[in-house]
């Protein structure tokens, strides 16, 4: 993410645990996934690594896992923290292609693989096929395979032609859902921005401007502040009755997505990413520790105490946005939250091995790592390592 050069950083704080961040994940996180996080004999991606950084080979497979892992090695052999990652995203596809593809729909994948790589549910889901189109676009950017732009023009014309849902935007997948979700259709706002970004072709800036316009029409609660996660049919919010929520990790995911929206369209996102970054921390954050609740309710209370790893990562990328449209803290909060994800969910035994949840005592739950979290992880070391390197761009061409 490029950002203002415009001056210093507060402190030394954020250059620190960025650097810290990076020579995790480029020294430890990505070694250990890549020797033990992919099966050799098919080149596929585990699910998940046990607590002692084994994979778990019993356990059953999310299709979409390959797409986020796919993602992860293209955007990571692009910045050169891997040396072979085309020949193992192309591993990947052999593997989806030959155990995941879809019986019926050639252009389409199933949902999940029992542990044996057998289907075990052949439903066509919205939220796997936008983690798909963020690895096509990967794929062309970091590899130009151009076959992997035919395969997003491919998944996108299935999702207008099979899944597009009345009163705008997609439902849930080919199937019958209780509820419609806001998340499936923020990962497809993210995914047709870095479609956008591989291409340059107007096109998918306007297919996520499809969703910014679901986003300010439905998503948003302008009266509370928050982003609503789930709705009837035609799009009414449930009520918190019937199961309604408010998740701070996805507040704050939304921030770094309309900053970027923004910086590509010219849209003013403003008024949004302030009180969502703002409430999240008001009513999501853990004072004691500055981790984050899973969930909380529309008026701020807790409501799930327990804490996944990853809406940390969103805190990073968030706050970064922030600083770089000029709040002061921003950028401490950023280095506090990286700092947070040493202290609470990395390893200190094997390098490169993290944790997915605390409960509400701040006691690990379960102990495995899933596969699915590295993306988050990637993700925020990414953004903060360009960020602080735009810093240092700017105090050398301020010195100089």
């Amino acid at each position: 993410m490029s950002t203002p050069a415009r001056r210093k950083p507060i402190s030394n704080a954020i250059f620190h645990w960025s650097e810290r961040l990076e020579e995790w994940m480029a020294g430890s996180a990505l070694p250990l996934w890549l020797h033990r996080g992919f099966d050799p004999e098919t080149g596929g991606a585990h699910e998940q690594l046990d607590g002692r950084g084994r994979a778990d080979r019993d356990c059953a497979r999310r299709v979409r896992v390959q797409a986020r892992q796919m993602f992860v090695l293209a955007n990571a052999s692009l910045r050169g923290w891997i040396a072979d990652g085309e020949w193992r995203v192309a591993r990947v596809e052999q593997f989806v292609a030959r155990y995941a593809s879809h019986p019926s729909a050639p252009e389409g994948y199933v949902h999940t693989l029992d542990n044996r790589n057998r289907v075990a549910d052949t439903r066509r889901d919205v939220y796997d096929i936008a983690f798909f189109l963020l690895a096509c676009a990967w794929r062309f950017r970091a590899f130009g395979q151009t076959a992997a732009l035919r395969e997003a023009e491919a998944l996108t014309r299935y999702l207008d032609t099979h899944i597009k849902g009345p009163w705008g935007g997609w439902l849930e997948g080919d199937y019958d859902a209780p509820v419609r979700r806001q998340n499936p259709h923020m990962h497809l706002f993210e995914a047709f921005i870095a479609l956008y970004d591989a291409t340059r072709n107007g096109r998918w800036l306007a297919r996520a401007g499809e969703i910014f316009t679901l986003f300010e029409s439905r998503f948003y609660d302008s009266r509370n502040g928050v982003l609503l996660e789930y709705f009837h049919r035609d799009w009414t919010p449930l009520s918190e009755d019937e199961g309604q929520e408010v998740e701070p990790g996805h507040m704050l995911e939304w921030v770094w997505l309309l900053y970027q929206y923004s910086r590509r369209s010219g849209a003013p996102v403003a008024r949004y990413t302030r009180t969502l970054y703002d409430n999240a921390l008001d009513t999501g954050q853990e004072k004691d520790t500055g981790l984050l609740f899973d969930a909380v309710t529309v008026a701020g209370q807790p409501l799930r105490r327990s804490k996944r790893c990853w809406p940390l990562t969103e805190l990073v990328k968030a706050s970064l946005c922030r600083a770089a449209s000029g709040d002061p803290d921003a950028e401490s909060r950023a280095a506090r939250a990286i700092e947070a994800l040493f202290e609470y969910y990395f390893s200190a035994e094997i390098p490169g091995l993290y944790i997915d949840r605390l409960d509400a005592d701040n006691t690990v739950i379960g102990g495995m790592a899933p596969a699915s979290t590295l993306y988050h992880l990637l993700l925020a070391t990414a953004e903060v390592a360009d960020y602080t390197a735009s810093l240092k761009t700017g105090v050398e061409a301020v010195s100089g």
